[in-house]
């Protein structure tokens, strides 16, 4: 009985337990002489039996058919020690019995079972625990309704059960946690030492490389993405980045090295990456488990050494600041030449659209393809903006390349649905949340009315600084701020309508003027005008308005936040380039002066070396980037969803406002055809066309006035919210972006400009309110 209890125990089929049901009983067909006092005995070791036996049937499963590497590890550990360690105890066991050791055969070579049993009990509770673990990584069947386990689902799993109060199941946590984490660095180091994804469980890695239509550069580059559910929870979000910044500029500069890179003139002139063996060493000093502070050290490490050596020539300072610039320039619109020429080029593209609608509709009735707007549409208007641009030029000023930059990556395209904002939120976190936070107002359909949006292709190895929701973020940016430059410019384009402003043309003079006829025609033109310039008074006050409020709002969001926040950036960044290395006086020293000053030097140099190394790295840039970004992003509103509403409302009426007041003209200007010049149509009563105009005209000008009165509320409640809250102007608000803060205030010291409160701008619309 008890070699058939032992080889039970190892797992083997006996015919002293059933193995047909889930409960543990004991077979009465082959031992029909047990009472039960031995029957409730053996029904924990039926039950230890039965857990073995499952437990190695399953981590078999496991290591031959789990796609996670992590998970056959542990698997295999499981298998290996823990398992190992039971029948090794089993074996103890069998040769004490052997032996007829006295602790466990008694007189007369009697081993009691209670002996036996009580050795076996403490690995109840360790097969339970390992029973429940390999159910995590596989269920036993489908009726369980689970899925495999990732790799960084187990490895959080296994480090929540090493808190425990038994030290035997800590024991085996531990274990366990260093065979996954093992594996995890195993994939981790191919990425950071080579720029290679794992080979072997490339799926359960947190970095892969993303679908082909997101990428938006030649093919024979490929673009990785984070997916954060892969993440263990000991890699903090500003490490995961970094080492994805790394591996990505080591396979890039792979990618341009090898032979496949295409033209000599597209390769990179970097120096050769070498494996240092600090690096390696660095990867090797992480014990398990691995300490999130010492992980990100380590990445820091290898990042700073790679920045120092191969990125200071593949990104150089100069080029990231040329394209910043690039983008502050045409996308933030510093450039107000830039603007005005699209815009006016768009006009002229939807006037062109429409004219041939209306000789299409002549030979075509109900057709409505003259007013699509396409692509070449929108492309067209961008080529002539950059030939008005080119002929503002003067011959005598030196060529400017940012222009030729600018019109060789920056592109106007019709956008597709929500393609913006499912782009932005598959790639990497920082910009995805950025995007999420942005208000869902649209306002890249004012400049044409399909949604266009105007995007800089970004070209290795400035994907390593910029992503596409970076750009995303920039293109809703830039929509946002045309459409109010926009509403600006057409509201001053109103004075160019002579007709609406003075008598036009002018009266009659002498001698036609002198006749009675004469004086009767002037006498009926000036009641008309005088009586249209009554009627226009409020049309122009409401205008002027208008025109008002929108240049004030334009020029705070220009001036205070978009150049402000500019110029602290880009000093920033210019500060971290700059020599630390202050130059000697003029005066020579003695030796003991020139020690005194080495030494002080020396000191007073740690600091500000190790901080212009951090500024000159150019993930740390790409942090610093995206808190300029994200600054800017909320000191536009942007993420206020009732103001964005608002600014649209009254942007939207005043289109209406202005169709209708140009409407109007050319009404007017028929009228006085058939009453000066007797030039009569039949088909069309002018008359009462414009009796309608000018009633759709006063509800639209009280629908102006009430969107002014919204957008002015609204900025009031936003003063008086965040002065209630007790919040300096513009702080980072959500704790998303406070806690990548704390997490990357070691590598990052950049704080971002904080533009003039909103109390400012509200101070400046009273005061011409009470002026107007």
């Amino acid at each position: 009985m008890l070699h058939e209890i032992l080889l039970s125990l190892s797992g083997q089929q006996s015919s002293l337990f059933s193995f047909q049901t889930e409960e543990d009983v004991i077979s009465e067909e082959s031992f029909p002489l047990l009472s039960p006092p031995e029957k409730a005995l053996l029904a924990s070791l039926a039950r230890l039996s039965r857990l073995h036996a499952k437990i190695r049937a399953h981590t078999a499963q496991i290591c031959s058919t789990h796609p996670s590497v992590i998970s056959r590890a542990v698997s295999t550990a499981i298998c290996s020690h823990s398992l190992g360690a039971f029948q090794k105890k089993i074996l103890e066991v069998e040769k004490a019995i052997l032996v007829e050791d006295s602790g466990y055969v008694g007189g007369y070579g009697i081993v009691p079972l209670a002996t036996v049993v009580g050795e076996f009990a403490p690995w109840t509770r360790r097969l339970d625990w390992l029973g429940e673990l390999v159910r995590f990584i596989q269920p036993f069947s489908a009726k369980e309704n689970g899925q495999c386990c990732s790799g960084a689902s187990l490895i959080d799993y296994l480090r929540g059960e090493s808190q425990t109060g038994y030290v035997d199941i800590e024991e085996m946590a531990l274990h366990l946690v260093s065979a996954a984490e093992t594996a995890w660095m195993r994939q981790l180091s191919t990425w950071l030492l080579y720029g290679n994804l794992p080979v072997l469980g490339k799926g359960d890695f947190f970095i892969q490389e993303a679908p082909t239509h997101e990428q938006q550069v030649p093919v024979s580059v490929a673009q990785f993405v984070i997916h954060a559910n892969l993440l263990p929870q000991f890699v903090s979000a500003h490490t995961a980045a970094s080492i994805l910044f790394i591996g990505k500029t080591l396979n890039l500069i792979r990618v341009k090295r090898g032979p496949s890179s295409g033209r000599a003139s597209e390769a990179l002139l970097t120096s050769p990456v070498t494996l240092h063996g600090e690096h390696i060493n660095r990867l090797a000093e992480l014990k398990s488990p691995i300490s999130a502070s010492k992980l990100s050290t380590a990445v820091s490490s290898i990042r700073f050494s790679l920045s120092q050596s191969t990125l200071s020539k593949l990104l150089p300072l100069p080029k990231i600041l040329e394209i910043l610039s690039l983008l502050h320039d045409f996308l933030l619109l510093r450039r107000g030449e830039f603007a005005t020429a699209l815009v006016s080029h768009a006009d002229f593209r939807l006037q062109e659209r429409q004219r041939r609608s209306e000789t299409t509709s002549l030979t075509v009735p109900n057709s409505l393809d003259g007013l699509a707007i396409k692509d070449g549409d929108a492309a067209a208007a961008l080529n002539n903006t950059w030939v008005e641009l080119y002929s503002l030029q003067n011959e005598e000023d030196p060529v400017e390349d940012g222009l030729d930059l600018a019109r060789e990556l920056i592109r106007l395209s019709i956008s597709t649905k929500g393609s913006d904002r499912d782009q932005g939120l598959t790639t990497e976190g920082a910009g995805a949340e950025l995007v999420a936070e942005t208000s869902n107002v649209r306002f890249d359909d004012l400049l044409f009315p399909s949604p266009t949006s105007l995007t800089l292709r970004v070209l290795p190895p400035l994907d390593l600084f910029l992503s596409v929701s970076d750009i995303s973020v920039y293109s809703k940016v830039h929509s946002y701020l045309l459409s109010i430059r926009r509403a600006q410019i057409r509201l001053a384009n109103m004075w160019k309508h002579t007709p609406l402003r003075r008598s036009y043309p002018s009266p009659w003079g002498p001698p036609r003027s002198h006749s009675r006829f004469g004086q009767s025609r002037l006498k009926m033109g000036r009641e008309r005008e005088n009586a249209r310039l009554s009627q226009m008074r409020a049309i122009w006050a409401t205008k002027s308005a208008s025109l008002f409020v929108l240049s004030e709002i334009g020029s705070f969001f220009q001036g205070e936040v978009i150049d402000g926040s500019w110029q602290h950036f880009r000093e920033w960044v210019e500060a971290g380039a700059s020599d630390t290395v202050s130059t000697s006086g003029s005066r020579p020293g003695t030796a003991a002066s020139s020690k005194a000053k080495l030494s002080s030097d020396a000191v007073a140099t740690d600091g500000e070396a190790e901080e212009s190394r951090k500024r000159h790295d150019p993930e740390a840039l790409t942090v610093a980037h995206r808190r300029y970004l994200y600054s800017i992003v909320q000191s536009l509103f942007l993420t206020d969803t009732p103001f964005t509403q608002a600014l649209r409302g009254l942007l939207t009426r005043v289109d209406q406002f202005i169709a209708l007041v140009i409407r109007l003209e050319s009404i007017q200007r028929n009228i006085d055809l058939e009453t000066d010049e007797g030039v009569v149509d039949a088909l069309v009563d002018y008359a009462s066309e414009e009796r309608e105009v000018w009633d759709a005209l006063r509800r639209a000008r009280k629908d102006v006035e009430l969107g002014i009165q919204e957008v002015v509320a609204r900025l009031r409640d936003i003063d008086d919210t965040r002065a209630e809250e007790g919040r300096m102007m513009f702080e980072l608000t959500t704790n998303t972006h406070r806690s990548r803060s704390n997490a990357q205030a070691n590598d990052c010291s950049f704080v971002p400009h904080k533009a003039a409160g909103v109390d400012r701008l509200l101070m400046k619309l009273d005061f011409g309110t009470a002026n107007g």
